[in-house]
Formats: C-alpha cells, structure tokens, sequence
C-alpha cells in the first residue's frame, strides 16, 4: 500500500485480509478484455470507494491522494 496518510474509512490489514481473495477471485473470472492489469492497487480501489461511501462524496471530489475515478 501507498504511504499516504490513512482515512478512518480505509480497510484494516485484518479485514483487506478477508476481502482481497474474494476481489482477486472476482478479477480472475473477469479480466480486463484489453488485457490491462490496472494502475492501482486493489487495496486503494476498495478504499476510495468505502470513502465515498462513506462520506457521500461525489465521484470527482475523491482527494487527490486516491485513485482517480474511471471513465
């Protein structure tokens, strides 16, 4: 993971831990039709996201330090 500063939001070590097998399956069943591996960690992904969720931000106003949102 990334050294930037954590967000109460952001996933622990033990719950990453239950998550990413199940993400890492996911992605395995479905990979990218280009053949794109992704520029992000799953990890940070998953974290932007529980932020938004979170916070109830949108999309475009994600802090600069997480993944951008996709087009």
């Amino acid at each position: 993971m990334s050294m930037r500063k954590l967000y109460p939001s952001d996933l622990t070590d033990e719950q990453w831990e239950l998550v990413e097998p199940a993400i890492t399956a996911l992605k395995a069943r479905h990979p990218s039709v280009s053949g794109h591996q992704g520029k992000y960690a799953r990890r940070e992904i998953v974290n932007a996201i529980l932020y938004q969720n979170r916070t109830g931000c949108q999309r475009e106003f994600l802090p600069h330090d997480m993944p951008p949102p996709g087009r």
